[in-house]
């Protein structure tokens, strides 16, 4: 067996050894090989594949297991693969994007950084005597689309900052009662209607693409925020824009985008539209996530993945059993 580490993966091949119990070769490829079938002999039937993507034309190698360094399988194509390929995930970031979110719903209601800048001692005695007040979290209403691992965590945290908790999820189900209500599909326009930030946080489906399009950005209240730490692709591109920059919407905190770079040198604009020179948006790098302490959790996860595939035990985060 040998593990193979393509593109971002490979980066972190130290913090997988670290994890493992055996000494196990590991063979790292750019990230041109999660699509280009030319470096396909390097993998052999009995290997471990540990990327973010996975796409092929046609039938591609056969190995044992496609383990996915994150949560969202967008970029791996399930058909390419052999029947008997195993697919496996990871969690591990909804604690810092639960963080993320809550830093940036503090900073829109605070604003910080903004008394930061105008802070000098030549400024100070004025800013004193004509304090502006600042807003609280306390008693806003946040609505959370997905109400899985990241949108648990997030209303863990809110709830312990006085927030008013709604989420919309397709089970309607909420066994720890983290929230104050959880609302079926159908209630999106309740959601959207009585939110002061809507976060989105389910993965991007058919179901979920262009979720969030001009209808329902009318359908927010004129001060809400939206926060995108999922896909970009949920919310409509240009429809969002246009609610940002007409400000018939308070603003928006996004840290995913519509187009990423496919190699290595390859330089892409994020979006076609230039958010990130609107006033009223907090444009960040998909760091969200991008912990010192969130590689360690991860490939932890996936040496003891390779640990139990050797062992013949059940694996970890199974998405896709082997045939």
């Amino acid at each position: 067996m040998k593990i193979i580490m393509i593109g971002e993966a490979a980066n972190h091949q130290g913090t997988l050894r670290a994890s493992l119990r055996d000494p196990i070769e590991i063979v790292t490829l750019p990230r041109e090989a999660a699509s280009d079938a030319a470096l396909d002999g390097v993998v052999a039937g009995e290997d471990v594949v540990v990327s973010l993507r996975f796409q092929r034309a046609g039938p591609g190698p056969a190995f044992r297991l496609l383990h996915v360094p994150g949560a969202g399988l967008d970029g791996i194509h399930l058909p390419s693969l052999a029947p008997s390929c195993a697919v496996c995930n990871v969690y591990e970031h909804e604690i810092p994007i639960a963080e993320y979110v809550l830093a940036a719903m503090l900073e829109w209601r605070i604003g910080l950084a903004a008394m930061r800048r105008s802070f000098t001692p030549e400024t100070w005695s004025d800013l004193y005597r004509n304090r502006a007040p600042h807003g609280e979290l306390h008693g806003r209403t946040l609505g959370i689309l997905g109400f899985g691992r990241i949108g648990r965590a997030i209303a863990t945290r809110a709830r312990a900052f006085g927030m008013r908790v709604l989420a919309l999820s397709a089970s309607a189900s909420d066994p720890d009662g983290l929230a104050d209500a959880v609302l079926a599909p159908e209630g999106l326009s309740r959601l959207l209607a009585e939110a002061d930030f809507v976060v989105i946080a389910c993965p991007l489906t058919e179901a979920t693409r262009g979720l969030i399009d001009a209808d329902a950005i009318g359908r927010m209240k004129p001060d809400a925020v939206l926060i995108n730490v999922s896909r970009a692709e949920v919310a409509d591109e240009e429809a969002l824009y246009r609610a940002l920059r007409e400000r018939r919407i308070g603003g928006a905190v996004l840290d995913v985008w519509y187009r990423y770079p496919a190699g290595s040198t390859e330089v892409v604009p994020p979006a076609r539209r230039p958010f990130h020179a609107l006033p009223n948006v907090l444009a960040t790098p998909h760091s969200s996530a991008w912990t010192e302490a969130l590689p360690r959790r991860r490939y932890a996860v996936i040496a003891e993945n390779v640990r139990r595939l050797s062992a013949g035990e059940p694996l970890l985060n199974v998405v896709r059993p082997a045939a």
